[in-house]
């Protein structure tokens, strides 16, 4: 009787589990790079404050 074959339920719970996980790092890049476009572009700079001479 061998101990190492997997029950198929297991099979299926591991490739959704890695199916999740590549949506979870795509969704993290997504984030990232566009934070980093945001940053570099200077969007995060706050704005001059004007002085009003008479």
């Amino acid at each position: 009787m061998s101990l190492s074959k997997q029950h198929e339920l297991h099979e299926r719970r591991y490739s959704r589990n890695v199916g999740v996980g590549l949506v979870l790092v795509g969704v993290i890049a997504i984030v990232f790079g566009l934070t980093v476009v945001k940053v570099t572009r200077g969007d995060y700079e706050p704005a001059a404050t004007q002085t009003v001479t008479q």
